[in-house]
């Protein structure tokens, strides 16, 4: 029986904004309410005692930390668990240029070759020379986006329409960072939409999903990520298909759902939040794509959303489906919706002036 909910800072974890550890601590608070059991909102590890404790974490965690710590599988965790450190990133989402490509140990080919299919044309390299050649076959067919796969939220990210552009940006990649971490390059899409398809899995509940993302203006006058509209069913994946939804949102649970399952090629491997990005839009020569730009295997954006809904579930069983959203607006002048849950308002010290708050729709549809 669990003793306590925890939120855990990774030793390998970001640092994050104030108002990212209000929301954690949110998340964690909603999950400590579903299990019926007190809240700690920081580990101890000389206090608290091991096997009786729910993990909140910040960070996608990996294998020999989730041990340390006394993670076992899904059930201890709101998060995943990873073999090594580059899987819990995005530059596993693409196939490397060929097989002399350098990689870090434990890469996994199959897992690339099994979602090649439902990602967007892209690579992931590891070193100056491969990033050369897969930037070459990429502009070919139009611009390509080169992305950092430590960063998230649309953050350093550039997109790069020839060679001599493409080497200015990799001198600012040291060789060994380059090594250990990689870059992204992929088709840059125009007139885009992203959506995303995931699913949570708490003691016996368990919810799926798919929705939109909004983009925001920071503070700083960046374009970043502002929320995400969600429809939550109660249930696994067969209970998502049986929500109806448009052909390019189907395309885009199927393609999440591909990728999903490709997990398996990465030993070790377990999650009880899984949330995928996915991508729609027209690439270079005007082509409509789809396709998985990233997976999240830890609270994010979208969690007090998720938890909301699932708090609704765990209160109500005759509800079957719930609609709620979770949104970042920036600025002073920010008002939320009467009916809305406000996380946090105020000045972040890195941030700025920040509005976070959550809606909860109930629905009279049932899934069919």
């Amino acid at each position: 029986m669990t003793e306590c909910v925890v939120v855990y800072f990774s030793r390998l974890g970001a640092p994050m904004y104030t108002h990212e550890t209000v929301a954690l601590t949110t998340v964690a608070n909603a999950i400590a309410q579903v299990k019926q059991c007190g809240l700690e909102t920081c580990y101890d590890g000389a206090r608290h005692r091991p096997g009786r404790l729910y993990f909140v974490p910040n960070d996608t965690l990996v294998s020999d930390e989730a041990s340390s710590i006394g993670i076992r599988g899904a059930d201890d965790l709101f998060g995943g668990v990873v073999p090594r450190a580059f899987v819990k990133t995005k530059a596993i989402t693409h196939e490397l240029v060929g097989g002399a490509a350098e990689r870090p140990p434990g890469w996994s080919s199959a897992f690339a070759g099994r979602v090649r299919n439902v990602v967007l044309p892209g690579y992931a390299a590891f070193s100056a020379g491969d990033s050369r050649i897969a930037a070459a076959r990429i502009l070919s067919r139009g611009p390509l986006r080169l992305k950092d796969p430590l960063c998230d939220g649309g953050r350093d990210q550039v997109v790069v329409s020839s060679m001599r552009h493409l080497d200015e940006l990799l001198e600012s990649f040291p060789p060994d960072r380059l090594a250990a971490c990689g870059v992204v390059l992929e088709s840059n899409l125009r007139n885009v939409r992203t959506l995303s398809v995931g699913q949570v899995s708490i003691d016996r509940l368990k919810l799926s999903y798919y929705g939109w993302q909004r983009s925001t203006t920071n503070n700083r006058g960046e374009s970043v990520y502002g929320g995400s509209y969600l429809v939550c069913v109660r249930g696994g994946w067969d209970a998502l298909d049986r929500l109806p939804m448009s052909i390019q949102e189907r395309t885009a649970v199927d393609q999440a759902r591909a990728y999903d399952l490709a997990t398996a090629e990465y030993p070790d491997f377990v999650a009880s939040r899984r949330n995928y990005d996915v991508c729609q839009g027209l690439d270079g020569k005007g082509q409509w794509r789809s396709g998985v730009l990233e997976a999240s295997w830890r609270s994010g954006g979208a969690s007090t959303a998720e938890l909301a809904a699932l708090c609704a579930f765990a209160k109500d069983p005759t509800l079957d489906v719930i609609e709620s959203a979770a949104i970042k607006q920036f600025g002073r002048s920010c008002e939320a919706p009467h009916d809305a849950i406000v996380h946090f308002r105020g000045d972040d010290p890195q941030d700025g002036p920040i509005l976070r708050y959550t809606l909860v729709k109930r629905r009279l549809q049932q899934a069919a």
